[in-house]
């Protein structure tokens, strides 16, 4: 099967396919013991730095799983360290902002980033893994949105309230649209770049803009995803847009663009796309802690999500997050095999 017939590729464009396609968000990473030998060895920004790391760490769940796309193993701040924001990774805390944004001046002292040099490692893995696959699953590109981006920058690190980030937004709202665009325009470059290196799909994180309310997110998130959201549509490839927590902000994620819009376990799938209409695909939208579940209550979760979807065109079986840590793989691949087990056509074709 040529790679632009996959069921995951059909879904994007809402065509009809013979099972549901499945991948996972987080699908490598530290609950599978392939990857936990690897980063006995490599710290996760070495694994990134290095081309054929991050490709053997992407497909490890290709081969594992029988997941119908890969997604490259990257982070979605790698783009900020060439900006010049200093960035670590602390045991125990996640990512660490050295040099926190917070005012104007600030800002404007962020660099101009030309992604094709100064990430020209993930564009490599990009190529790597793309050869490596051999036609025969789609790979997805991603990058983080610039809501999300800035709300580490502006932090400092994660955060539970975004105090900070809303303080600038509020205050300072020249300098957020500044941000907002720096950062726009960057992703944007990264992901056509992306793109032109071999991902078939790309998928734009917003991870936590679930924080605003849907005043907020028109006035100050809407144009810069727009825009990333436009520039990349335009290379012709599908474009998924994934947030948390953002029921009521659908409606508005939609606007600003996107063919196939994630929703989290929050939200109930059917009422979902009805809210969003039928000229778009959803992907979703499992908890990730239902991995957890014993085996018949895991396969009633992954079965009304089936229902609730009702074999329409567009489906795309994702978590409402990325997969935790200590997850057991036997469950996540026990998923991939009850969703591919049910089947809008006979079971021969699949």
């Amino acid at each position: 099967m040529a790679v632009t017939e996959t069921r995951f590729l059909r879904a994007c464009h809402r065509e009809p396919v013979d099972c549901t396609p499945v991948w996972f968000m987080r699908q490598a990473g530290r609950y599978m013991p392939e990857y936990r030998a690897i980063r006995d060895k490599y710290s996760l920004l070495e694994i990134c730095s290095q081309p054929d790391l991050a490709a053997e760490v992407t497909l490890q769940p290709v081969r594992a799983l029988g997941v119908d796309a890969a997604i490259l193993f990257a982070d979605i701040l790698l783009p900020l360290a060439p900006m010049g924001i200093e960035l670590e990774f602390a045991a125990g805390e996640g990512p660490v902002i050295g040099n926190p944004i917070r005012t104007a001046a600030d800002v404007a002292a962020l660099r101009r980033v030309e992604p094709r040099e100064s990430l020209g490692h993930v564009l490599e893995a990009v190529r790597l893994v793309r050869r490596a696959l051999d036609g025969q699953t789609p790979l997805i590109g991603f990058a983080g949105a610039p809501f999300t981006l800035a709300s580490y920058i502006v932090e400092g690190g994660s955060s539970r309230h975004y105090v900070k980030t809303k303080q600038l937004m509020y205050t300072d709202p020249n300098a957020w649209h500044a941000l907002m665009g720096k950062l726009a325009c960057l992703v944007a470059d990264y992901l056509v770049a992306q793109v032109q290196a071999g991902a078939q799909a790309v998928q734009l994180f917003d991870s936590w803009v679930g924080c605003l309310g849907p005043e907020d997110y028109r006035e100050y998130v809407l144009p810069h995803s727009r825009l990333i959201l436009r520039e990349v549509s335009a290379t012709g490839v599908p474009v998924i847009h994934f947030g948390t927590g953002t029921a009521t902000l659908l409606p508005l994620m939609k606007e600003a663009g996107g063919d196939v819009i994630g929703l989290d376990w929050r939200t109930p799938l059917d009422w979902g796309w009805d809210t969003l209409g039928g000229d778009v695909g959803v992907q979703g939208n499992l908890d990730p802690a239902a991995l957890f579940a014993p085996r018949p209550e895991l396969e009633r979760r992954v079965r009304a999500i089936l229902d609730q979807a009702g074999g329409r065109p567009g489906h795309i079986f994702n978590l409402g997050h990325g997969i935790l840590p200590e997850t057991p793989v036997a469950n996540v691949k026990a998923v991939v095999e009850m969703v591919h087990g049910n089947c809008w056509l006979p079971i021969s074709d699949c």
